[in-house]
């Protein structure tokens, strides 16, 4: 009897070890990787979502080739909601994200250390992965509100979003193209769903949206209020667009938002960066997850602008230099000569 429990005790011992021994390797082969988004009302974060999930392989998964997962081996990645743009950006400057999603405007301004930055200290270690897609710059109003241009919004109660956000970037240079400042309206700092809760219920008359359209929170809006797209347009636009090389005048299709017609307006890219600090290897295995034959499945599914995702726009408008492990992987594919 005692040989037997002695027996039975090794063979406790010898499991336990072999389990704390395969969950060390598991801990040891394990890699996590955030990427910061934005809003929850807004299009960073769900597209973050899919993107995250294409990226991702932890341990233990399927392979590719049998249905599982096709990202980057041992690796868990996370979109994290945040304040936008310049909130990305100053998170991976000083290591609390590991990437994030930021307008192509913000991302050049903070690595040059000019135009909204100047007078900052440049981001020097900000590095491209891609470029994604092109973001619309939405201004809403209830559709009877009589504000139909950037000039009537003076007066007028307006959100421009959170200061660390693109849209507030944005929104005071569409204000100062069309010959108006912070101080001739008053402003509010309301993003997603409280900012359209705050139209609905007359605490606003109106407020600035970047997003790729459709955004969640304004399809939303539209399917229980009347309102318009106003148009960012005429001398405005035009300004904006020779000043700033990273604004294009496009148009907002009708039918986009329930019962809104087709708006002027202008667009920028919306763009993935990292710090140069990053594993080149690292950077480069995201970078072949981001455009396997998988991840285009899950894009083409995951969000309506996930479908304008895609390799020959990668480095559309990309005015940050890329990381070298991106730039390894765009040279292979033929991408980038």
């Amino acid at each position: 009897m005692k040989d037997m429990a002695k027996l039975a005790r090794t063979l406790v011992t010898g499991a336990a070890l072999v389990v704390g021994l395969a969950g060390a390797t598991i801990a040891q082969d394990l890699k996590f990787f955030t990427i910061g988004t934005g809003g929850t009302a807004y299009t960073y974060y769900p597209v973050g979502g899919v993107i995250a999930n294409a990226i991702s392989k932890p341990p233990g998964s399927r392979p590719c080739d049998e249905g599982g997962s096709c990202g980057v081996d041992g690796l868990i990645a996370s979109a994290v909601s945040s304040r936008g743009s310049v909130d990305n950006v100053n998170a991976i400057v000083s290591g609390l994200r590991d990437s994030g999603f930021a307008q192509s405007d913000v991302a050049y301004w903070a690595y040059t250390g000019t135009g909204t930055m100047e007078g900052q200290p440049p981001a020097e270690n900000l590095r491209t992965i891609a470029a994604l897609f092109e973001e619309h710059i939405h201004l809403v109003a209830k559709a009877d509100s009589g504000i139909d241009n950037v000039a009537d919004l003076k007066g007028k109660r307006v959100s421009l979003d959170e200061p660390g956000s693109g849209t507030y970037v944005d929104a005071k240079l569409i204000l100062e193209a069309n010959g108006l400042s912070v101080d001739d309206v008053t402003a509010e700092a309301l993003k997603g769903n409280a900012a359209s809760d705050a139209l609905r219920n007359g605490r606003i008359d109106a407020f600035f949206v970047v997003a790729g359209y459709p955004t969640g929170s304004l399809v939303e809006l539209a399917s229980a209020e009347d309102i318009k797209l106003v148009p960012i347009s005429g001398a405005g636009a035009e300004a904006l667009t020779e000043k700033y090389g990273f604004f294009a005048q496009s148009d907002i299709p009708a039918g986009t938002y329930e019962g809104v017609e087709a708006t002027p307006t202008v667009a920028v890219g919306a763009q993935w960066f990292t710090s140069a600090e990053q594993d080149e290897e690292l950077i480069y295995q995201i970078t072949k997850a981001l455009w396997n034959d998988n991840s285009r499945k899950l894009l083409d599914v995951g969000h309506a602008k996930g479908k304008t995702i895609t390799l020959d726009t990668a480095l559309n408008g990309v005015g940050v230099p890329l990381h070298p492990g991106a730039e390894r992987f765009y040279r292979e594919a033929g991408v980038l000569k």
